[in-house]
């Protein structure tokens, strides 16, 4: 069995900083931030907290996709930065959304919703679930070290959703992978306060993301090539055949590399990293999200997504858009065995 995408929904802080309001406390100015990365402003955490953002992103696809919190089998969030060790971000979500399905969290960091779909796809073809929201909430204002341009002006906060019904021909192609290098992007946790541990890892660091960028930008465009590539060529599907390439909103000059390596046409390439930057898991449901709601994505329409992030891990997805489907809906009563 496989699944289709029934809705989507999006939650963002109400506050955007913008480039100039940067340029009050880093050595930087809006020139140098658009032309290196295609980001004017970010949407930046001020009285909103991570589970008010993932609430409201869950909210909203359920509505989309015409599905009450009861008929959820799963809630599966990917997250890198969530409010709490412990319980999972899904937990939260689903007590306010007062759901009973089992719920937890994965971090595929900003490949996540890739590795997301890869699961959930195999609790559907598993025959345990016939409705799963797959949620993506960063706040990755949290990791930003607000003192470093190179790292400070990238990253933003938000939420997206999705919900995965049983049914359809998707994916028509999943593929992740992680390279095991855990040096070029990472960021440490907390060392806690115990007299016994004589190693911290990460002590002397703290817990600011920190990034090697030139290899972050040669990783992201020859991985975005040759996985398109590879996912062209065991589908059988030619990439001037898809309508939409959704790639993770990391760097406006990584896309446009993999673009023209790629020879893709600009206008099936969607971005949306100028106002939100780089919202780590979250990129790739909000830019679904966006081309939802502008009435952009027909149905049988082709769409292939690519992420990319910190292990370093890339995940690939071809999917075809088929938001409704007959049987969508409630569930008839019928219990899943979770």
């Amino acid at each position: 069995m496989s699944f289709h995408i029934m809705g989507t929904g999006s939650c963002l802080p109400e506050r955007q900083v913008t480039n100039d309001e940067l340029s009050a406390f880093l050595d930087t100015d809006d020139e140098w931030i658009s032309t290196r990365t295609g980001i004017r402003s970010r949407p930046v955490c001020t009285t909103e907290t991570l589970d008010d953002l993932a609430l409201g992103a869950a909210r909203r696809a359920l509505e989309s996709a015409g599905i009450a919190p009861a008929d959820l089998d799963y809630i599966v969030c990917t997250t890198c930065t969530a409010e709490r060790a412990t319980p999972a971000q899904a937990c939260v979500v689903q007590q306010r959304l007062g759901a009973t399905c089992p719920a937890f969290d994965i971090n595929g960091a900003c490949a996540g919703f890739v590795f997301g779909l890869d699961v959930v796809d195999g609790l559907i073809s598993a025959g345990r679930a016939r409705h799963v929201l797959l949620l993506s909430a960063e706040k990755m204002s949290r990791l930003a070290d607000w003192t470093d341009r190179s790292t400070a002006v990238l990253f933003g906060d938000g939420a997206a959703a999705a919900v995965l019904g049983a049914g359809g021909d998707s994916p028509l192609y999943l593929r992740c992978t992680t390279q095991g290098d855990s040096d070029v992007i990472h960021a440490w946790a907390p060392c806690g306060n115990s007299p016994f541990d004589q190693v911290k890892p990460g002590h002397d660091e703290g817990t600011f993301m920190k990034m090697r960028g030139r290899e972050v930008f040669k990783f992201a465009v020859t991985h975005i090539a040759s996985q398109m590539q590879r996912l062209s060529r065991e589908t059988g599907i030619g990439l001037d055949d898809i309508d939409h390439f959704v790639f993770h909103q990391a760097n406006k000059r990584i896309i446009d590399a993999g673009v023209e390596r790629l020879g893709l046409d600009p206008e099936r390439v969607t971005y949306t990293i100028d106002h939100t930057a780089n919202v780590s898991s979250a990129c790739i449901p909000l830019t679904l999200d966006r081309l939802a709601a502008a009435g952009r994505l027909r149905a049988g329409d082709l769409v292939a997504m690519f992420g990319f992030g910190s292990g370093l891990v890339t995940g690939s997805c071809l999917v075809r858009w088929q938001p409704r489907l007959p049987g969508d809906g409630a569930s008839d009563g019928d219990e899943m065995k979770n």
